[in-house]
């Protein structure tokens, strides 16, 4: 199945660059560019991508503001999003830690350096076109914790977090250290459609969207903390 991508950036070069490299791999397809936030929250709606790799800093609506909108609308509206929802996926750089983090918290599925290579690029969108969160690299994990000291520790709210039972906590500590299904199946050395039935447990109890809320989650309750 073809995954099909609108790349949001305010810079024709990045986008062109990003088209090139995307569009030469069989299983995607570029659709669209948007020139700004604005601009993104418009083509997502009329094109109904798969996934949008949206930049952060761009005039007229930022980012960030528009992937809340193009979230929330979703969520607003899961009827109208059809059976298969626009994911986005945040390129930046390094040092835009607490933009990148609030993206995360607006709904982004998760982010990639602006100098991966095309190899990590496409397996990024790959990833959060099939429903996961780009959470797996190293850098990525490093970066969701130093996002959840800028937010605070914060007690832990036992009223949430009491309501999973002893092996959906692992779980879900396990999710936050950036581990996938296959791999946490691995270390708790069960199945991992038996990983995916407490996966969807967990997103259900805590009233969360998808695994990088979940992952989130664990950090700003003090479930995990970083550097664990």
């Amino acid at each position: 199945m073809t995954i099909r991508v609108l790349i949001a950036d305010d810079q024709a070069m990045v986008r062109e660059g990003f088209s090139v490299l995307l569009g030469a791999q069989p299983d995607l397809e570029v659709v669209g560019e948007a020139v700004d936030g604005r601009d993104a929250v418009d083509k997502a709606a009329e094109l109904r991508p798969d996934v949008i790799l949206m930049d952060i800093r761009m005039p007229v609506l930022n980012g960030l503001e528009a992937t809340r909108q193009i979230v929330g609308d979703q969520d607003a509206d899961p009827a109208a999003a059809g059976p298969s929802r626009t994911r986005v996926l945040v390129v930046t750089t390094f040092d835009l830690d607490e933009y990148v983090y609030e993206a995360l918290r607006a709904g982004a599925s998760g982010f990639v350096l602006k100098d991966a290579s095309a190899k990590t690029l496409a397996e990024a969108v790959r990833v959060v076109a099939a429903g996961d969160a780009m959470l797996s690299p190293s850098v990525t994990r490093r970066l969701l914790a130093a996002f959840a000291r800028l937010a605070g520790d914060g007690a832990l709210r036992h009223d949430r977090v009491e309501r999973l039972t002893e092996r959906e906590t692992e779980v879900l500590t396990l999710i936050a250290r950036g581990l996938s299904n296959a791999e946490i199946a691995d270390d708790l050395v069960v199945a991992e459609q038996t990983v995916k039935t407490h996966v969807g447990r967990i997103l259900t109890k805590l009233h969360l969207r998808d695994r990088t809320q979940a992952a989130i989650f664990a950090y700003e309750t003090g479930l995990i903390r970083p550097g664990r």
